[in-house]
């Protein structure tokens, strides 16, 4: 799976959990040189609190792209190191 922006593969791994429709992707497959902060915060009751990024790629910025649940919750425990992808973020085969 490849999730890309801009025209740029921000994550590629063949080890993805697919979550309530969402690829996550290993969080260590995702290129951080593309990231950038954000203050983004939300919750999920059965998830948890996940926390986001930002993707900064060939100049633009997309914000709020990327999410992940650094502590998630028992029942979530198969997304806890990854990383999921809003709309705007193509994720394909």
């Amino acid at each position: 799976m490849k999730a890309i922006w801009n025209q740029t593969v921000v994550a590629e791994s063949d080890d993805t959990v697919v979550l309530e429709g969402n690829h996550y992707f290993p969080a260590a497959s995702l290129k951080r040189e593309f990231t950038t902060f954000s203050n983004h915060r939300s919750s999920c009751p059965w998830k948890g609190q996940a926390q986001w990024l930002s993707l900064f790629v060939n100049g633009e910025m997309l914000p709020d792209a990327v999410w992940f649940y650094p502590e998630p919750s028992e029942a979530a425990g198969s997304i806890k190191d990854r990383v999921a992808f809003a709309r705007g973020v193509q994720v394909v085969d």
